[in-house]
């Protein structure tokens, strides 16, 4: 949990005397009483913050509360966030049924984990003159993930490539 769920406590809010007091640039001011803590981070047009209750005295921080809650907010989100990746999974035309079924739960596990998935259908010396067998496998795995991903790219040929992209569905 962290320090905004937990609701850290603020001025008058802490009652325990004395604390440990550090200054906004960070140096140690050492212990004194709350209502003398209080004063000097009034003074300084601050808030004083608990920011260590468990300790012995607790240490509070003269900082400016709402920027604090607003950096650890915006640390919270940025943790959040899922950085798309394009994975790959490559089959060729006289691929087995089985190595199909296991690539494409491979695939699978990567569009629910929100990643983009290039499938690949690698040609290779004379499977060249047999193209429709290689779509026949891209659709086939194509059809298998439709209900996880949506087509972002058609299959098309690239060299001796053909290649689709499928992104995760919302």
């Amino acid at each position: 949990m962290g320090p905004i769920e937990r609701g850290l406590r603020v001025n008058e809010q802490i009652r325990i005397s004395p604390v440990r007091v550090i200054n906004a640039e960070g140096a140690m001011l050492g212990v004194m009483p709350t209502n003398k803590a209080l004063e000097a981070a009034r003074e300084a047009g601050m808030d004083l913050v608990e920011v260590a209750p468990n300790e012995r005295p607790p240490v509070c921080k003269i900082i400016d509360y709402g920027k604090f809650k607003y950096t650890q907010k915006k640390r919270l989100t940025k943790q959040k966030q899922h950085q798309v990746q394009i994975k790959e999974i490559r089959v060729r035309p006289k691929t087995g049924d089985h190595d199909i079924e296991v690539k494409v739960k491979r695939a699978r596990e990567f569009l629910e984990a929100k990643d983009k998935v290039l499938v690949n259908v690698l040609f290779r010396g004379r499977e060249l003159a047999h193209i429709d067998e290689g779509r026949r496998v891209m659709d086939e795995v194509l059809h298998a993930l439709e209900e996880v991903g949506k087509l972002e790219k058609t299959p098309s040929m690239e060299g001796r490539r053909m290649t689709a992209i499928l992104a995760p569905r919302a």
